[in-house]
Order: structure tokens, then sequence, then C-alpha cells
């Protein structure tokens, strides 16, 4: 079967959730046992987010060959079965970089390298050599409409459907439609400008997916279709959720794989969503009721910079039954705040990733609290490095400890490998993608995992100082899995404590909510635990309360006798 091709862009504003829509899309057709692959087309020219600010980009997703990407590949990988590479990520810096190393070696035969043909053609054949042996794939053009950056990649497209064949193209535009309340109606007017936009670059969308609150009514479907060349059964709504995971859910029940696989004809089978039904469900009525869990980093201004992290929270949750309310705490405020009022009442605390010192003093605040009063803790990454830190500060002694990526001076716990000390450029330098780690035997992590040996992805620089594994496993430190290829420690846990766990590596790139990862099921797991123990009455307040009832019911009994009636106590 030749290949088919959906190219998903977005308009009226940014972040209206075509990342989603692309995912959801892609779950509803691979659910019908088509073979489906996604790409990214960011028209920004960084080659890749990794040396981005997450205030500016949110999180960087980690393929398993190492690529770092936009965080809407997470979301790619979460919705289905596929693991994505670092070709299925493309941006304009990436495509010019191409370009212009061609030309410096003479391909172009002397010729004038322009943006046309020259630039669309490389986006062409990206997209070409991504969709080999596939029956879809779906790319998502970044950015909006309207926009200069994103115009190479919305007229190599548009180039795509002559190339390829109207009968193996879709164009999906996906567009805003606002609930003014003071008027008391849906405005259709940002959707029409913007169709009209991409109906000069020559692009004529064949769907149209509308995000608003509320269900569009026939006569709005209906205006929409007439005002942007459209059928009035292709305008889709894309209607808010209370979670992520229902977005399947809505366009399912709007036929638009049906319509899709009409318009494209292909042959596949019957539908079927009872698993993203069940996930809805569990989410929307956990029976184990609701579980604190804090986040403690420097980006909580921007949550999506942890967006993986609350992800694989969320799939842990299902996985226990339970609903997991996030808690994010700026570190940076913790170092000059009350730490027992910010972090009590949560039942387990989680340190996500991050670099620099901003806020590392209040994330060692925050894990010596967990450590201190056995509320399960979870760190990742830097959450690995600063529980060694806290542990070889107030328990080893070592009252310098700390990481050179923070210091000059003092005992460097975590410092660089000697690799990375000849690193000469920030991007894509770092230990990123898929490593083996080897799990020491009756350990918590072994326990967890159910294994002895795991692969798992990596984004980071620093490591644990060999120097000092001695004497932080004479007071008290396992390490519970190793590298052994390079002998770097992958995981640390603290015994005679419910739940202590921390990786180097970052699990939460491969948990999917119908695979959640092991790490974040055992931890949500252990927060449950926690918070019930917390509501459980100690001994002694069980012996206060049994003598207070007795108390009071001898004083029943003698007022009962004092009126002439029997005691029942």
């Amino acid at each position: 079967m030749k290949t088919k091709y959906i190219f998903v862009s977005g308009g009226v504003l940014s972040s209206v959730g075509k990342g989603l829509a692309s995912a959801a899309m892609a779950a509803l057709l691979e659910s019908r046992g088509l073979k489906v692959t996604l790409m990214k087309m960011d028209p920004y020219l960084n080659v890749d987010p990794g040396t981005m600010n997450p205030f500016q980009h949110g999180e960087v997703f980690v393929t398993e060959d190492g690529a770092e990407t936009d965080l809407d590949l997470g979301h790619y990988e979460r919705f289905t079965n596929i693991n994505l590479t670092r070709e299925n990520s493309v941006s304009a810096g990436q495509v010019y970089e191409t370009v212009i190393a061609k030309e410096r070696r003479g391909e172009y035969l002397g010729g004038t390298v322009q943006v046309i043909p020259h630039i669309t053609d490389e986006i062409k054949e990206r997209i070409k050599r991504v969709a080999k042996g596939k029956d879809i794939c779906l790319v998502e053009i970044g950015g909006t409409v309207g926009d200069i950056e994103s115009l190479p990649f919305l007229e190599a497209i548009r180039q795509f459907r002559f190339d390829m064949g109207e009968e193996n193209v879709i164009f999906i535009h996906l567009t805003l439609v606002p609930f003014l309340g003071m008027s008391g109606e849906l405005k259709t007017k940002p959707t029409q400008h913007s169709v009209q936009k991409l109906r000069e670059i020559g692009i004529q969308p064949d769907f149209l997916l509308c995000r608003t609150d509320r269900i569009l009514p026939p006569d709005i479907r209906s205006k929409i279709a007439l005002f942007c060349n459209i059928k009035a059964e292709n305008v889709i709504t894309a209607k808010d959720v209370s979670n992520i995971y229902e977005v399947p859910l809505v366009f399912y029940e709007q036929g638009l794989d049906e319509k899709i696989c009409q318009r494209l004809n292909l042959k596949a089978k019957s539908r079927g969503l009872d698993k993203w039904a069940k996930v809805s469900q569990i989410l929307t009525s956990p029976k184990n009721g609701t579980v604190e869990i804090g986040i403690v980093g420097k980006y909580v201004d921007l949550t999506e910079s942890y967006k993986s992290v609350s992800e694989a929270l969320v799939h842990g949750a299902i996985a226990n039954q339970v609903k997991v309310n996030l808690k994010y705490i700026d570190s940076e405020r913790l170092e000059s705040s009350d730490v027992e009022s910010e972090l009590s009442g949560l039942s387990g605390i989680l340190v996500p990733g991050g670099f620099g010192n901003r806020g590392v003093e209040g994330k060692i605040k925050a894990i010596q609290y967990a450590r201190s009063h056995k509320i399960p803790y979870f760190g990742i990454c830097i959450g690995l490095q600063l529980a060694i830190i806290e542990y070889a500060r107030h328990v080893c002694g070592l009252n310098k400890a700390t990481s050179r990526e923070f210091s000059n001076t003092g005992e460097f716990v975590i410092d660089l490998m000697e690799d990375q000390r000849r690193v000469d450029r920030l991007g894509g330098s770092m230990r990123l993608g898929s490593y083996r780690c080897k799990l020491a035997s009756k350990t918590l992590a072994h326990e967890t995992y159910g294994a002895t040996e795991i692969w798992e992805r990596h984004r980071h620089r620093y490591e644990l100082n060999n120097h000092y594994r001695k004497i932080l496993t004479e007071n008290g430190l396992v390490f519970s899995g190793i590298n052994t290829e390079m002998d770097l420690v992958e995981m640390m846990e603290i015994k005679d404590h419910p739940w202590f766990l921390t990786c180097q590596f970052h699990p939460e790139f491969k948990s999917k909510p119908f695979a959640p990862h092991p790490l974040f099921v055992g931890f949500v797991k252990a927060s449950l635990k926690s918070k019930l123990q917390l509501k459980k009455p100690t001994k002694k307040e069980t012996a206060k309360t049994s003598s207070l009832t007795s108390s009071k019911n001898m004083k029943k009994g003698n007022q009962g006798a004092k009126h002439g009636l029997r005691s029942h106590v």
C-alpha cells in the first residue's frame, strides 16, 4: 500500500494543541491496525531545543538514539506504541545547516542556492525518508500560520500534494473558536482569517479542528464550512477536556478517523478504543481517592518544563487507581522560606532533572526533609546528584560536599566525566540516549523493576565521583544501579526508609498510560501508603481516644442509672 500523508498546521495563536491533536489522531489510526509514524517540523533556527531555556520552549524530550527534541514527540510516544528517532524531529536550523554544507561541498554544481527549491526539497526528502515502509506519516508543522519562519515548511507541503497525488495527502488545520461570555457568542472570525491566510499560501485544508470549550452547534459548523470552503461534516470540535487522554475519545465520537480513512481510501480494520475509555474512567473516578505529590524545581512557573514527569506520575496513578494532585514548589523560594509549611501534608516529594545552581539549596532542603521525615522521595538526574550531596553533608560529615557544576571549590562528590572535560560546545554534547544499567539484587530498584538489567534514556553531563563511593556506602547509601561499561552510578537508594530511590537517567521519557514506568508506579504506590499511614492514628492517640470514649460511656451509664434506665455500655 502506498504511504499516505497527513499534515497538521495551526492558526490564530501558538500552543493551541497541534501536538496533542496529532498524537490523538495517530492513536486512532494505530488502533485500526495501521502502521503510523509522526514528525515534528519546527521553524526555529536552533538545530535542536537542547540549549533553549525551558521557560521559552518547555521540556526537552530525549529519544532512544539520543536526540534532544520538542516536547510534542513525548506526546507522540505516549499516545502510540512508536519509538521515535532523531529523524522524526526536524528544525529549520537542521535543514539550513544541511543545505549550506551541501553547497560548501559543491553539490549544487555552481547554481544559486535558494529557499525554493533547495530548502523545500530538503524538507520533502526528510519526510519521505521517515515515511518509508509506513501506512501513514503524520507531520505537525510548528508555529502559527502567518509567521514568516514557517513559510518554507508550508511551501514544501503545498508542493508535496502535487508530488505525491491529491489522493495521498490530507491537510488538517487546527484553529481557535473562542466563546465570549460578554456577548454569549462563539466567534468564528479568527478561524476564517486563519484559513484565509493558509489559502493565500496555496493550501486548502480538508479538515478543520476547532479548539473550543463546548461542542460546536450545527449552525456554527455550517458557518465555518461556508466561509472556509470546506464540508460541514469535516469541521471537527476539538473540545477542551479534563485530561489529555480524553482527546482520542472526543475525535472518535465525531468519526474523525473514519473520515480520514475514507478521504485517503484506506482499508483498515474496525475501530475500538476500549483501553482509552478505561483510562478515562480511572482518571474520572479513581477507586483509591487522591494523593498529594510535590514537584520541587526551578521552572515551576511553566509547568510544561516538566511535562513528561507530570504525565508519568499520572500513568503511575492510573496503575494504582488513584488521582494524583501535583503541587509545584519553587526551589528558589524554598531556600528562604519555612520548609515545614511548604512541604507538610505531601505524601511524596519528587525532584526532577535540571541544570545550574539556581534553587539548588532549596532542593537539598526538600530532600533532607523527605529523608528525615520518612516521606517517599523520588530523585531524577539532578535529583540523584543532590540527594547524594545532601547525604554527604548531613550524614557523612562532608560539610563542603557539592558539584563542580555549582562551585569552583569544595568536595566534588559530583563531577564531570573525563571525556566531558574536553567538550568545547554545549549543544548535543551531553551523555544522551539509551544506556544499560545493572541492578543489584535485593534492592528497592531490583524489586521495583522486577529485573536485573534495564535500558534507560539519559540527558546529563555530571556524574557521581567514584572517589567518594566508599565513604558513602560505609555510611549507609546503597548504589543499586551501575553502568558496568563505564563504571558509573545510575541508581541510589537509602535503607530504613519507606521509599527513597533516585536515578541518574530519565525514566519519564519511556512511560505510557498503558505501560506506566515501574519507578513511577512504585513511587505513587509508596506515596499512597504514606498518605494512609499519616491518617492512621498512633497507638498513643488510639489509647487516648479509647480512654475518652470509655469515660464518656461510663458517664452516660451513670446518667441512665440516675434516671432509672439500664445501661447498655
